[in-house]
């Protein structure tokens, strides 16, 4: 990492309760590279905790969608701890191969590029979740056909916020574990879809 990790054991009574908390939620993981980033400043790391914690347990979001937003987040930002990490789980929660090699390989969705019946393989929800993802990420500003097909696709405001929220959330993991090398991942390439 580009700075030296903080102690991975609190140094102060003051930050006791966040490693708890921060353990509590990682358990029965030691505390990981991020975090023991993030720990330089115990209230950063504490509140990055509780809102990461909810994007990953608190929201009604099919784990396969999810997974597959953080997994294309990390592929367009090039995360490679991420992709390692979420593209596993988003197997695991039952997005396809075939769906995940092409999140791996496809150029980005930009404006105007948006295909009617969505890729070969993926279900409806899986092209809308990519493509916004994409456009979140990439540049920021969504087209309103592809806001219209994420509601269509969710048909529930709580789900549209949820997504958009993962999306967003990843994003800031995304670029601070590239832009400190946490975990000293930049220079490893990501890991192919079948050695995951």
């Amino acid at each position: 990492m580009r700075i030296p990790y903080a102690p991975s054991v609190p140094t102060d009574e003051e930050s006791i309760p966040i490693y708890q908390r921060i353990a509590e939620r990682r358990k029965p993981r030691p505390l990981i590279p991020l975090d023991l980033a993030l720990l330089h400043n115990p209230a950063v790391a504490d509140g990055w905790n509780s809102f990461i914690g909810a994007i990953r347990t608190k929201t009604s979001l099919s784990d396969n969608l999810k997974e597959l937003a953080i997994s294309r987040v990390a592929v367009l930002n090039h995360a490679v701890h991420e992709w390692d990490v979420h593209a596993a789980l988003a197997l695991k929660a039952g997005v396809s191969k075939e769906v995940l090699q092409t999140i791996f390989d496809l150029p980005v969705t930009r404006h105007g590029m948006v295909e009617k019946e969505g890729l070969l393989g993926f279900s409806k929800e899986e092209y809308a979740v990519m493509v916004y993802t994409d456009q979140m990420t990439v540049g920021v500003k969504v087209e309103d056909e592809v806001a219209n097909m994420v509601i269509g696709v969710l048909g529930d405001d709580a789900k549209v916020v949820e997504l958009t929220a993962t999306i967003a959330a990843y994003n800031a993991v995304s670029r601070f574990l590239v832009a400190l090398d946490v975990g000293e991942c930049n220079g490893r390439a990501m890991k192919k879809v079948g050695e995951l």
